[in-house]
């Protein structure tokens, strides 16, 4: 079977794999009876494929067939056969299916029959974005902060009551901090590397932080994230959501994204976004990168922001970016650049605040990636950084230091990403119109749905 894409600097991109030997002998020392073949869909959820571990040195050598007709933004009845590759490099044992039946995961690239990356695959989209990134020279690191709520479950089904009453880095009032330590074991033991764990503002919401890293690796690890925190939260009773807003009045579960480039030629240094001579150490690589994401801004909403309850986090006054800006300290703004201990150059990033955990991440590193690229190859110019707070800004103050603000609605998103023709080149035709065509039909949705609130406000009055 081929690679997953064959250019000169994929080798460069990916983890180097580990031999099928290596992973055949991992498999009987651990007792390994099934392994989960796994791909995701356009809209980010988790699919996989169940197999025999007997059976797993024919699938390394010739792929899984699948039929993809059923699969969210795939194909066609007529056009429905694919086949899965697995990525050796993905391996893992699933902890807590440890047992009576041991069962692996490996991640898997999609490919259509004769061979060629399947264009729905969100995975094979991001290699090759990376592969027009490694033309220019560089590397693509990133680091996402997936927080999430952990609520209590009634029965078969959900409290409408968050599981705690604690706050920002609570302790006292923090009852999931046990479930947070089982919930970093696991990711632990799949290979994520977890560098902290807290409590966060919300009541109910929490965060856990793992290592930045290239941006395929990073991906994997916050799509493999979200799965292990739900199936660890479901065997403490509880139910683990990244929905972006799920409770009325207190802040929404963001997924701020840091950004760096690194040098593919290790002589030129290790942090392509870094000068130190510039104020804000930032060099003029960073400055256009950051200049293309606030120019597209607007249309990347639709794939790093892509559900209606996105943007009801999307709003002034719980620590969500609404205004297209950056700064520094200023964490009403956009992107700001994160402050770093006296020295230490190489840890200059940007961060990027309006992502949410909903997204596919493959898909929002792609299309951030390509905004970014967007203004380095055109050289775009960097307006001066916001340091106030935004959120104290006028209509009349932003107008006139010319700010604009995100969408407001999943439906004015829509609008900018249609008129994207960056982000529809770097997703490619077909995921970026299968993706268009999703969230259409659930934009169509919500805005003909009758809800309790308008019932509750009108019913009676009228």
């Amino acid at each position: 079977m081929a690679a997953p894409v064959e250019t000169v600097n994929t080798a460069r991109i990916l983890e180097t794999e580990p031999t099928p030997e290596q992973i055949y002998a991992q498999i009987e020392a651990e007792g390994v009876q099934f392994i989960n073949l796994q791909f995701t869909d356009v809209m980010g959820m988790v699919k996989s494929v169940t197999i025999p571990a007997s059976i797993f040195p024919h699938v390394v050598e010739g792929g899984q067939w699948i039929d993809g007709s059923s699969i969210a933004g795939f194909t066609r009845i007529a056009e429905s056969d694919m086949y899965l590759q697995p990525d050796l490099s993905t391996f893992a044992v699933i902890p807590w299916e440890r047992g009576e039946f041991n069962t692996a995961r490996v991640i898997c690239w999609v490919h259509n029959p004769n061979g060629d990356p399947f264009p729905g695959d969100p995975r094979s989209v991001l290699l090759r974005q990376l592969e027009k990134l490694a033309e220019l020279g560089y590397t693509y690191n990133v680091g996402p902060e997936l927080e999430f709520f952990l609520f209590s479950r009634n029965g078969d089904g959900i409290a409408p009551a968050p599981h705690d009453r604690g706050s920002y880095f609570d302790f006292s009032a923090d009852l999931a901090s046990t479930v947070r330590k089982d919930m970093v074991q696991a990711l632990m033991e799949m290979d994520i590397d977890v560098e902290a764990s807290h409590h966060e503002v919300a009541i109910g919401q929490h965060e856990i932080d793992f290592e930045y890293g290239p941006a395929v690796v990073t991906g994997d690890r916050a799509v493999s994230f979200k799965y292990i925190l739900k199936a660890i939260a479901q065997k403490h009773g509880l139910h683990a959501t990244f929905m972006p807003k799920p409770i009325t009045g207190v802040n929404g579960s963001g997924m701020h994204v840091h950004q760096s480039f690194g040098f593919l030629d290790s002589a030129l240094g290790k942090n392509a976004f870094v000068d130190e001579n510039d104020p804000y150490g930032l060099s003029k690589t960073a400055r256009h990168f950051i200049a293309g994401q606030l120019k597209h801004a607007r249309a990347l909403c639709g794939v790093i922001a892509p559900l209606v309850n996105s943007y009801r986090r999307l709003v002034p006054g719980y620590e969500a970016p609404v205004y297209v800006a950056w700064a520094r300290t200023n964490r009403s703004a956009l992107i700001r650049v994160p402050a770093i201990r006296e020295g230490n150059y190489n840890a200059t990033r940007i961060e990027l605040r309006c992502p949410d955990p909903s997204c596919n991440p493959y898909l929002a590193f792609t299309a951030m990636l390509a905004a970014g690229m967007d203004g380095i190859v055109n050289e775009l110019p960097l307006e001066d950084p916001v340091e106030e707070n935004l959120y104290h800004f006028t209509d009349e103050d932003l107008k006139r230091r010319n700010i604009p603000t995100l969408p407001a609605t999943l439906g004015e998103a829509i609008q900018e990403l249609e008129k994207s023709d960056i982000i529809r080149d770097a997703l490619g035709d077909h995921i970026f119109e299968r993706l268009i065509e999703a969230q259409t039909a659930e934009w169509d949705s919500f805005r003909t749905h009758v809800s309790d609130w308008e019932r509750e406000r009108y019913l009676e009055t009228y």
